[in-house]
């Protein structure tokens, strides 16, 4: 539980962050891309010591969800301009999702 309340915490600076350099479409993408991650590691977690087969598949289904809300992101920033701007949002997607997704291994132990 400790894992997912620092993950938390450090999605929530950097989405603070990204808000303050993209406004609020950067802050929105990175909301996203946190709950993307927290959603990863929770699939990801309950296998770290199986065998690989296992191991592969919950890590290939991360990645495959971190991709999909990644398109869904920019499919409603495709067709919703007027509520989030496409660009902004997937650098703020971008920006949350590569620090946390560098730090996995931290939240994985």
């Amino acid at each position: 539980m400790r894992a997912y309340l620092l993950l938390v915490a450090l999605g929530a600076v950097l989405i603070v962050v990204a808000t303050g350099l993209g406004g609020g479409a950067a802050g929105t993408g990175g909301l996203v891309a946190l709950a993307a991650q927290i959603t990863a590691v929770a699939l990801l977690r309950p296998v770290m010591r199986a065998p690989q087969r296992a191991f592969m598949a919950r890590w290939l289904g991360g990645m495959g969800v971190r991709a999909l809300v990644l398109g869904g992101v920019l499919i409603f920033a495709a067709t919703h301009r007027t509520l989030l701007d496409p660009l902004r949002a997937s650098l703020g997607f971008l920006g949350v999702l590569l620090p946390l997704l560098f730090l996995e291994t931290r939240f994985l132990r």
